[in-house]
């Protein structure tokens, strides 16, 4: 408890100072700008007793995937698509294949089941709830599946999906001695697998509840020294806020995941388990289906359906996405025009999967060998493309544009003299409230091609930043595909402008017009925070239900207890700390017991964010007296009976036993406290 009020001290003191440090831009998706993140690498062996379990890792889709090996068997664990690293192994190894295990129809990549079972004619075991379509052995719980001395037993772990499963790997002269959990996209490092990818089939918030058992009653009764090997790891959008780790302990992730801390509150776990969710990419839905009806065998010598001489009558269509390979700099000097900048050396196959729909005609161009590795790492995720080489399109007299880069100097001096165009940073809004280079609009990239006509003038000159350049140069070719006439990308982007030593804005600054001009002050008065008064709350309720997020920040058993504005239990940590509640244009409304709280609360978050936040004047205990009793009086006085007049300035209200009661603030039970886990920022550029 002491450890938890020093750490609550810390940050809202931290939130009212201007911190000088170093900003850093690099992320995910920096890592994955290098040939060898598009192709699947070892980088771990693990020794168990009796066997090893080798581990693979493909950095542009997060994908872990592994082999478990004994006694010259071999089994394959979650593959991709392309699956010769695997067979190529084995063939090094002198290894017998048993064939292979898939914990779950995965949605972000195609998975390499069918691949293998073509290559080695070997079995594929899947759950029995998998709905499968090809040949295949389904498991269920405690069944097993032997590898020389190794051992895998099946756990049916419900929660991402319906069939998840995961492997406990045993010594097979010892059953109960739980040495690695295969997990699949159940259990990650720092997190569990979203529940919301069933496309309606399941409700989340079902499949939520489905998690809270298989953890409970299921994983977190296995050794706390067992090893947890997840198919996923940061960057994944199979999951939130995972650790930038390849592996994990039953015993680190009870001390150390955010979500386990909401193990004993069913409705607190699916909430924050619900919370903060990015859209799932378009292309989830249909890898899902192309794995339960098993994908069809790959010409990997031959990727592509069809080579084009020429563009004519292709350009203009809007079902056809002109996919450009090259680097972010020969893509600014001359490029098809409509086309989309999707370097090679980056996450090709989620960006392709989130901006693409799948139907679309997708053409790929570049030189030859970009063009090859292009379509082979799109079939990762079900896309088949045709291409046209870029000197091919330009023999055919084939007409170009260019979108010259700025310099980030160059773009300061014009802002400082406030003569720049609209600059647009296409980062996700977390990423843009952490550091930014000025005042600069937020336009998602997943979202700019529907958004940025609707906010912006066509005939408007653009600038698009990012972090490295590498999405605001895709985004120049999506503000084109919207009809834009006149937009550029800065050069290197966030990393270009921090290295040339310009200012930047953090999450931590006073924002807009609020902005002190004593710039010098290390300390400044936080933002009154606009005040609701419970009659005015509960008319939003009943007349602009769902314009507007409630979070209640007392704890969540009392939240559970008496919630009668609909609230979502939020720990008072994660609220100042996490930046996903200052996105968004609607109202956060935060509730506690009696409002001082929530006033200092919100206080400190209308200095962070542009987003409207409000407290509820006196809190729940004020909601209780003003309209909840209210309420029950006019319905007594309707029946005949008389009753006094409430006292309004109670601070504790007599409640009726009849209704809920308000509890004090309980002190949670001091938990062993473990040393933070780097988090990894989801995918940039």
């Amino acid at each position: 408890m002491i450890t938890r009020l020093l750490k609550l001290g810390l940050l809202l003191v931290c939130c009212c100072v201007v911190p000088a440090f170093a900003v850093g831009v690099a992320d995910n998706e920096s890592a994955t700008h290098s040939s060898e993140a598009a192709q699947y690498q070892i980088i771990n062996t693990y020794i168990g007793t009796g066997y090893n379990i080798v581990q693979f890792n493909l950095g542009v889709l997060s994908h872990y995937s592994y082999l478990v090996v004994s006694e010259g068997k071999v089994l394959a664990v979650d593959p991709g698509r392309d699956v010769q690293t695997y067979l190529d192994y084995a063939v090094r190894e002198n290894l017998e294949w048993v064939g292979t295990f898939l914990t779950h129809s995965h949605a972000d990549f195609v998975a390499g089941h069918r691949e293998m079972e073509f290559s080695t004619g070997t079995p594929i075991f899947v759950g029995h709830k998998s709905g499968a379509l090809f040949p295949h052995r389904a498991v269920k719980e405690d069944e097993t599946i032997t590898v020389g001395s190794a051992v895998i037993r099946i756990m049916e772990t419900p929660g991402h999906t319906p069939d998840s499963l995961c492997g406990i790997v045993c010594p097979a002269n010892n059953l109960m001695q739980q040495e690695f959990i295969l997990s699949g996209d159940t259990l990650f490092v720092g997190s569990f697998g979203r529940p919301d990818l069933m496309g309606g089939s399941f409700a989340a918030s079902e499949l939520a509840a489905m998690m809270f058992e298989t953890w409970n009653y299921k994983l977190s009764k296995l050794s706390d020294n067992a090893v947890i090997l997840p198919a996923h790891g940061a960057g994944s959008l199979c999951g939130a806020n995972m650790r930038d780790e390849p592996s994990s302990t039953i015993g680190e992730e009870k001390a150390s995941n955010p979500y386990i801390k909401f193990a004993n509150d069913r409705s607190a776990f699916i909430a924050n388990f619900l919370t903060g969710l990015e859209p799932a990419p378009r292309y989830f839905a249909e890898n899902a289906k192309i794995n339960q009806m098993g994908p069809e065998r790959v010409d990997w010598a031959d990727p592509f359906n069809e080579r084009l001489t020429s563009l004519d009558g292709l350009i203009e269509q809007k079902e056809v996405y002109i996919i450009d390979l090259r680097d972010s700099v020969e893509y600014s000097r001359k490029h098809i025009p409509r086309s989309v900048n999707i370097a090679l050396r980056g996450r090709l196959e989620t960006w392709t999967g989130i901006l693409v729909p799948f139907t679309s005609r997708l053409v790929l161009t570049g030189n030859a060998e970009e063009v090859r590795e292009g379509a082979k790492r799109l079939k990762r995720v079900g896309y088949n493309a045709d291409y046209i080489l870029f000197e091919d399109y330009l023999a055919s007299g084939g007409r170009s544009e260019s979108a010259e880069m700025v310099a980030a100097a160059d773009l300061h001096q014009l802002m400082r003299d406030g003569k720049a165009p609209v600059v647009v940073d296409v980062r996700k809004p977390a990423e843009w409230m952490g550091m930014r280079i000025g005042e600069v609009l937020n336009i998602p990239l997943d979202t700019l091609e529907a958004d940025a006509a609707r906010r912006l003038n066509r005939q408007e000159p653009v600038v698009a930043v990012c972090n490295s350049a590498f999405r605001s140069s895709l985004a120049v070719g999506l503000f084109k595909r919207a009809g834009f006439t006149n937009v550029v990308s800065m050069e290197g982007g966030a990393e270009a402008w921090v290295d040339a030593g310009l200012p930047v804005r953090r999450i931590s600054d006073v924002s807009g017009a609020a902005a002190s001009q004593n710039s010098d002050k290390t300390f400044r008065n936080p933002d009154l925070p606009d005040r609701l008064v419970p009659a005015q709350l509960r008319q939003m309720l009943k007349d602009l239900p769902g314009t507007f997020e409630v979070v209640d920040i007392r704890p969540a058993a009392q939240v559970l207890d008496y919630n009668p504005v609909g609230a979502v239990a939020v720990d008072l940590v994660d609220l100042l700390e996490s930046p996903k509640w200052l996105a968004g244009d609607v109202p956060l409304v935060i509730v506690d017991r009696d409002g001082s709280l929530a006033m200092i609360v919100a206080g400190i978050l209308s200095r962070k964010t542009r987003r409207p936040v409000k407290a509820l004047l006196g809190g729940i205990e004020a909601y209780w007296q003003q309209i909840e009793t209210g309420f029950i009086r006019e319905r007594i006085i309707e029946s005949g009976k008389t009753v006094g007049a409430p006292d309004h300035g109670s601070a504790k209200p007599d409640f009726p036993a009849a209704v809920p009661v308000i509890k004090e603030p309980m002190t949670p039970k001091s938990s062993p406290q473990s040393s933070p886990k780097p988090v990894r920022k989801g995918a940039g550029c």
